[in-house]
């Protein structure tokens, strides 16, 4: 075990992947002397070379194309694309050819491709450096998409996605960088996708999040259980494949649910999660299901703070949820 932050953990899971697999190569705008914009990347260049740490011209596109022969050839891809927010110039080439090559081919090119960026606001990056939009990807078919909220998950779940054969969106959330820091196992450490992690048990309510919102929410189950409300967290780590199993069983146990996402609450991710609820564990629930989100706006460079959900925000929500019923 060694004590890392959470880009060090994905700094780790990289080399470790390399190591282990002559046909895993990174490839991104300065990755490779630079170390990446958030030394992600960092040292790669130095142990593996020029030509499996690729620094690509300023072109998603041409990041996302190029990925997607390697991989058809037999390669195994990690293409690094700096901010989530820059990604759709390569939006057709992830939706229409790699999200599908195995379809269309039967089974016989997978495109096994991981495309990692970092997402989400925190870091008075304004509107052009801090959306998530991990639910355009969701909605995907052919697409498995992965967000770590620790260290430990951060380098399990990359190595998982690395070794997968379907093409994954790998979601960082740059806010917790370095703002959390946690032990993790050495090696080859994976974390199976479609497995939530369960953050913290209570018999009141289950908040649900992912990434960078895993923090707020556990902030909002302490200070909740300081007033008699046991609230039960629960990180999904995948929003494809989801763990149903374990949403299903907490709001079993607990009757209520608040689902919480940074990103915009209309068709987010909160909207899909609701309705698996609402299908399948109608009966178990006492209250509405409630949505802590960011607004249907861009998101702002001044009111950063005031858009993000926080822990007063999601224990509002969770304490009206309770008192519904």
């Amino acid at each position: 075990m060694t004590e890392l932050t959470l880009v060090q953990a994905v700094n780790r899971g990289l080399h470790e992947a390399m190591r282990q697999d002559p046909e895993v190569l990174v490839l991104g705008e300065d990755v490779g002397v630079n170390g990446g914009v958030f030394r992600a990347t960092e040292g790669l260049y130095k142990e593996f070379g020029a030509d499996r740490v690729i620094d690509t011209p300023l072109s998603e596109t041409g990041i996302i194309g190029a990925a997607i022969g390697m991989a058809l050839y037999g390669l195994k891809p990690i293409a690094e694309i700096q901010f989530l927010d820059f990604i759709y110039p390569a939006f057709d080439q992830i939706v229409s050819e790699l999200a599908k090559f195995r379809y269309r081919s039967g089974g016989q090119y997978p495109c096994h491709v991981v495309v990692r960026a970092p997402y989400g606001g925190g870091v008075k990056g304004g509107l052009y450096h801090s959306q998530s939009t991990e639910a355009y990807f969701a909605h995907t078919a052919g697409l498995k998409v992965a967000i770590p909220s620790t260290p430990a998950d951060a380098k399990g779940l990359l190595l998982t996605a690395v070794h997968d054969p379907d093409p994954v969106i790998f979601l960082e959330p740059k806010r917790i960088y370095r703002a959390v820091t946690g032990e993790v196992p050495d090696g080859d450490h994976r974390v199976p996708f479609g497995q939530a992690r369960l953050v913290r048990e209570g018999n009141d309510v289950t908040l649900f999040a992912y990434g960078a919102m895993v923090g707020p929410a556990a902030e909002a189950a302490e200070a909740l259980a300081a007033e008699g409300i046991s609230a039960e967290v629960l990180d999904l780590r995948t929003l494809v494949p989801l763990d149903e199993r374990a949403i299903l069983a907490s709001v079993e146990k607990t009757g209520r649910a608040v689902i919480v996402h940074e990103a915009a609450r209309t068709c987010g991710f909160g909207a899909e999660l609701s309705a698996v609820l609402a299908e399948k564990a109608f009966y178990s629930l006492r209250a509405p299901v409630a949505r802590v989100t960011g607004y249907d706006t861009p998101f702002p460079y001044a009111l950063e703070q005031a858009y993000l959900p926080n822990g007063e925000t999601i224990a509002h929500a969770a304490r009206t949820t309770v008192r519904a019923g």
